[in-house]
């Protein structure tokens, strides 16, 4: 039985480490202009220009100190949360189960006023393309930009309740879930604290669809980054990303991540599956 299973393989996991080095794709200056060209889903792999390189860092185990995380500091944090959703590949689903489960999760955890879930992509590093998905994201980067967060309002919103909402906060969050019912042993997910994060390491990268050109930060390397993680993230857990703050009061407005190679991992890992839905949080 796979409840059997599971406890057995929870039951021979190795401690975790406080800390893990790995290597993790920055920009490594500004000499070439970084533009991203995005296939459509199932039909390649992302094309990227811009003097990437891999730096080690050191990637710290933040599951004892979750509880000290504030979006408005570090801006991600880890929380659980149940969910009724049975398939997350089954787009029906997502729409009736899903979704209003993370606008009550992003109410709950920000106090925004109204939340938009407008977007999901379903990440697999088993044959991601192939399966018609996407693979993890390994560059360190942030989803908006002071352009694309405000654009995204735009967007999505009628105009008049668009620019109404644009007079008072908002903020992008992003929500991220395992949907294996294994831990995530395959391409784990790591975060840049954003209180070590400096206006110079955000570099504006054009990111180019087959129908629109969005923009996105790409992190460029700065030895000062606090990186972190959560080992072997369950079905149960979910982090929350704050990508875009309007407000500039000296709260977190962006974030840096990317997927990395867990050195910890088992010999033969589990392929990661994973989902991330984008949302819109107004506040009154």
């Amino acid at each position: 039985m796979p409840s059997v299973q599971h406890a057995s393989s929870a039951v021979h996991q190795p401690p975790l480490a406080a800390w893990v080095e790995a290597s993790v794709p920055y920009l490594a200056d500004l000499s070439v202009k970084p533009v991203t060209y995005n296939p459509p889903i199932g039909t390649g792999v992302a094309r990227r220009l811009g003097n990437y390189r891999d730096f080690k860092v050191r990637i710290h185990n933040a599951r004892p100190i979750a509880k000290d995380l504030s979006l408005d500091r570090q801006a991600f944090v880890l929380t659980q949360h149940e969910t009724a959703v049975r398939d997350f590949y089954d787009r029906d689903e997502i729409r009736r189960v899903y979704d209003p489960e993370v606008e009550a999760l992003v109410k709950r955890e920000t106090g925004a006023s109204k939340v938009v879930v407008f977007d999901h992509t379903i990440r697999a590093a088993d044959r991601g393309v192939e399966r018609g998905h996407r693979a993890p994201v390994r560059s360190v980067h942030n989803d908006y930009t002071e352009k694309s967060g405000p654009q995204r309002v735009r967007d999505l919103l009628p105009p008049d309740e668009a620019e109404a909402r644009l007079k008072k906060r908002f903020a992008e969050y992003n929500v991220w879930r395992n949907v294996s019912h294994d831990p995530v042993e395959m391409s784990p997910l790591g975060f840049v604290d954003s209180e070590s994060i400096a206006p110079r390491d955000l570099a504006v990268c054009d990111l180019v669809y087959e129908d629109r050109v969005g923009e996105i930060y790409i992190g460029v390397y700065n030895a000062d980054h606090r990186w972190c993680y959560f080992p072997r993230m369950t079905r149960e857990e979910v982090v929350l990303i704050k990508c875009y703050d309007s407000l500039k009061d000296g709260r977190a407005r962006f974030s840096l991540h990317s997927a990395f190679d867990d050195p910890s991992s088992p010999p033969n890992p589990k392929p990661r599956e994973s989902i991330e839905t984008r949302t819109l949080a107004f506040f009154d």
